[in-house]
């Protein structure tokens, strides 16, 4: 995909956090049309199908939604307060620049105390004593903003020194990536499977779009792409630039974990192995148990930086996985 780097820039650009995903579903929607022409959002999710609807069902799945805040109150004093979408860790807080998703897009910074006027050793502070500053009045503030709008984290989008890609979003915008550059592989050609795409929802908070959307298409496979942890190797971490994790979990199918390895082994793909001893932590968790059951796998691949504004990958890792996605595909003909 010549366009690797316009995609991710175009996708984390784009706002929602979990349970507001309207832009980026329309945004992914129409990327997917390009490759499945009954591409549409139902329900919140962004669904689609393609390949030979006779064959051996395989769902690819990507989620839409990332992490941020979401407006609790305006107080007497003109600062907003928040709740957080999914995980965060408060300790990088203080002084971050943050957008406000309300009747018109305002930027504001979370309230932090000059170094002089402390001791270094303070705790962190509690989600409730966050206060998000925007230099607006509280009068003015009420004409703007309403509780319960989103707030995400802004941060530099762009490429690195070294084939290095930073934005805040990546998890999980850079697997909607992934699954594009696989059905970009795959443009030209026949396939003998039928492969049904859902970009999903709400994963960050309860897995919601996962849930619903493998219920309604009901495949027999299904791969969850996602991000994971890199490091060095140690401890469960993704080497970065070394391709694919392909995961290996009690909560997943052993069968289609060794299929993917054998695949990758087959076209001389780079390949890590992410072993996990239960849970994912991913919507293959509900995979694996809709309805009666589905063959469930991870595809991931390592992510710096997680749930942060400075996230960071390898474009070789995207590349990568996209391949291993579409080769899989090619020799999926039969559960």
């Amino acid at each position: 995909m010549k366009n690797l780097k316009a995609l991710l820039t175009e996708l984390c650009t784009v706002p929602g956090i979990s349970g507001d995903e309207s832009a980026i579903a329309e945004l992914a929607c129409q990327k997917l049309k390009v490759y499945c022409a009954d591409a549409c959002i139902k329900n919140g999710n962004v669904i689609g199908t393609l390949g030979n609807p006779e064959g051996v069902h395989v769902m690819l799945d990507a989620h839409l939604d990332q992490v941020g805040l979401i407006v609790t109150s305006i107080t007497e004093d003109g600062f907003l307060t928040v709740g957080n979408i999914g995980g965060l860790d408060r300790r990088w807080f203080p002084a971050q620049r943050v957008c406000i998703h309300g009747k018109e897009k305002i930027y504001g910074i979370i309230a932090t105390m000059p170094p002089h006027l402390t001791s270094g050793e303070e705790t962190v502070l509690k989600i409730e004593q966050i206060r998000i500053d925007t230099g607006y009045s509280a009068k003015e503030l009420k004409n703007i903003v309403s509780p319960g709008d989103s707030v995400t984290f802004t941060g530099i989008t762009g490429e690195l020194p070294g084939g290095w890609f930073t934005s805040p979003a990546l998890d999980d915008r850079s697997g909607i990536a992934v699954i594009l550059y696989a059905l970009e592989e795959l443009k030209q050609e026949t396939l003998p499977c039928k492969v049904s795409i859902l970009f999903s929802h709400r994963e960050e908070v309860n897995g919601g779009g996962a849930k619903t959307g493998c219920f309604g298409i009901y495949p027999d496979i299904a791969l969850a792409v996602d991000v994971s942890f890199a490091g060095d190797g140690r401890n469960n971490t993704g080497v970065p630039g070394k391709g694919a994790m392909i995961g290996f979990s009690p909560a997943l199918s052993r069968e289609i974990s060794k299929r993917l390895v054998t695949v990758a082994e087959e076209k001389k793909l780079p390949y890590q192995y992410e072993v996990m001893h239960g849970r994912t932590g991913t919507n293959a968790d509900d995979f694996s148990v809709c309805r009666e059951g589905v063959k469930a796998c991870t595809v991931s691949f390592p992510l710096f930086h997680m749930h942060t504004p400075v996230e960071m990958l390898c474009l070789d890792d995207i590349e990568n996985t996209g391949k291993l996605l579409a080769a899989f595909l090619r020799g999926c003909v039969s559960c």
